[in-house]
């Protein structure tokens, strides 16, 4: 156990960060711009990430936070929440149920991805929070492109939507009581924050606005149409991609035995037709003829016609008609199981191709983010293909469970970009949890769009910040996002005893849905909405004494009172700290 910077023995209230992958660094430098004080245990396998740690003057204790002196070290006597955000779920279980045992009245808040695990731990007051059901509804989105998020407010449904301006004006002009979230000028700029109503716009502005449903149809702003296409009903999307790919596996020689059964039963149909007489001198039906060809072909035989009193070449024809009929018939089974058959080992494999379908979403990228998006998907009526590299990857029966086909390959390489039909897809989620990887894919991805690049999302997981703004900057990736920037304010608010509803990308900006609720005597208690920071948007407040009526809309002048509950939103390091600031 070694430490550069250690925690002293006066250190009180502070919060114990276990744990610096991903989301764990973002939740320190959340709590950071909170205000709050941090200490950090960690292993110290991650330099990069320790050096950062380290700027910040945060106390780190390098060590497993399993072991009581390490904690001890951090100074968890005197700590006021725990934060167990390690990769494996098995250690940030262990940190949680150690903590529970050395200090049982502490707040505790851990990242497990297991549902049972998730559903133990809530029964001894473990806050359990998961990053990608917190992240994957953004992700979604960006694929979608529907340019909205429900959130629910006081038990009501607002919705925010991402719309073009159609005219130059003023928000309060154009928009009246919907409360703006973000401008986003057309020729390209700044994106103007939580603006002032009396802030002009410009048509083809892309504005971002909240409200509920009946006040945007007022003013005449909706969701765009989703770019992923129509929601089929599941039977269909079933039974399409079935159908298509055990066409994309069928070879040469089945095509060949179909066109000989079909040309052997019109012609048997035909010559029937023509020269079979009945008993009693008439002639066989086109149907009777077409029924006596099938029922020949496949070797059922029920002895309805018979061939005694015929021609003799008609006699032999149907002799014909029975050796070839039998033969191609056998043939077009085997060949039929044998492609089902193969097949299925490709699916098995991962090598499989995916031909039948179009408009789909690419998803890649099989861990716990990817799987939580393709459920999504799907529940929206989408269809999903998934690329994948590891073929043990844990999800992956699950959404082959699903009527999923999923793809074993590198994603790098442009031939697995063609195997999943990258030319008629939709949208593309690339998810995997190396940033490299997830940039080297994204090269590719844009390369073999070709012209179709500006037309088709591509949503691109990168974690690191500076990274993302940089391939944003100089690659032109549009729709780069960080699961942990998503997920960090849930697990700050969590420890802070904050009430988090949502997170939802405004532009680019990571935004924040928060709740609080005024103390009596208070810093917020008597507070006027033109004091609030002024990138922070009061949306709603439930007034105590109301029965819970939302008052909506909350003037420059509306002052906050004890007891209310206001809804907030912004960007996350803004609202944090308003939302820290409350007394209780």
């Amino acid at each position: 156990m070694t430490g550069d910077l250690g925690v002293t023995a006066e250190w009180s209230g502070h919060v114990i960060v276990c744990g610096l992958e991903d989301v764990g660094l973002r939740t320190v430098e959340q709590l950071i711009q909170a205000g709050v004080r941090v200490a950090v245990v960690d292993d110290g396998v991650d330099r990069r990430r320790l050096r950062t740690v380290d700027s910040w003057r945060v106390p780190r204790i390098t060590g497993d936070s399993r072991l009581p002196e390490v904690l001890a070290a951090a100074g968890l006597p005197g700590a006021a929440a725990v934060v167990c955000v390690q990769g494996d779920d098995l250690h940030a279980f262990e940190t949680a149920l150690l903590v529970r045992e050395l200090r049982p009245e502490l707040r505790v808040v851990a990242r497990i991805r297991n549902p049972a695990v998730e559903r133990a731990l809530a029964t001894i007051s473990v806050a359990v929070l998961d990053v990608a059901g917190l992240s994957a509804p953004s992700i979604v989105e960006g694929c979608l492109r529907t340019g909205s998020q429900d959130v629910v407010l006081g038990g009501e449904r607002f919705v925010a939507v991402t719309t073009v301006a159609d005219t130059d004006a003023t928000l309060r002009d154009r928009y009246g009581v919907l409360a703006p979230l973000a401008v986003a000028p057309a020729g390209g700029g700044e994106v103007e924050i939580c603006p002032g109503r009396d802030l002009p716009v410009r048509a083809g502005d892309r504005v971002t606005l909240i409200g509920t449903p009946d006040e945007l149809a007022e003013y005449g702003v909706a969701p765009r149409v989703a770019a992923a296409g129509t929601a089929r009903p599941g039977w269909w999307r079933r039974l399409r991609a079935v159908v298509g790919s055990v066409i994309s596996v069928a070879d040469r020689r089945i095509a060949v035995t179909i066109g000989a059964l079909l040309a052997l039963s019109a012609l048997s149909t035909t010559v029937l037709n023509v020269a079979y007489h009945e008993p009693d001198g008439g002639r066989m039906s086109t149907v009777d003829a077409l029924y006596f060809t099938v029922e020949t072909i496949v070797t059922v035989g029920y002895g309805d016609f018979n061939f005694r009193d015929q021609p003799t070449w008609l006699r032999l024809f149907a002799i014909l008609l029975m050796i070839l009929g039998a033969v191609l018939a056998t043939s077009f089974f085997a060949l039929l199981t044998n492609l089902l058959v193969t097949r299925r080992i490709a699916e098995a494999m991962g090598q499989r191709r995916v031909t039948g379908l179009s408009g789909h979403v690419v998803v890649i990228g099989l861990g716990s983010v990817g799987v939580r998006v393709v459920e999504l998907l799907i529940a929206a009526g989408r269809d999903v293909v998934v690329v994948e590299r590891d073929e043990s990857c844990r999800y992956l029966a699950q959404v082959r469970r699903a009527g999923v086909p999923v793809v074993i390959a590198d994603s790098t390489l442009p031939q697995t970009l063609g195997a999943v039909n990258l030319a008629g897809a939709a949208a593309v989620a690339v998810l995997t949890s190396d940033d490299l990887t997830n940039i080297e894919t994204g090269l590719t991805v844009r390369d073999q769009l070709g012209p179709r690049w500006t037309e088709v999302p591509v949503v691109l997981r990168i974690f690191d910040r500076q990274l993302a703004r940089s391939v944003r900057r100089n690659f032109g990736f549009g729709n780069v996002q960080s699961t942990s920037a998503l997920a960090a304010p849930w697990f700050v608010g969590a420890v802070l005893g904050l009430d988090i509803e949502g997170t939802f990308y405004a532009g680019r900006r990571a935004m924040l849905v928060g709740r609080l609720e005024v103390a009596p005597g208070g810093r917020l208690d008597g507070l006027a909405m033109s004091e609030i920071s002024a990138r922070t948007r009061v949306v709603a407040i439930s007034r105590a004494g109301r029965d819970g009526a939302v008052e909506h809309a909350p003037r420059r002048d509306t002052r906050l009172h004890a007891g209310d509950r206001a809804y907030l939103i912004g960007p996350y390091e803004e609202l944090l700290t308003v939302l820290g600031t409350r007394a209780s």
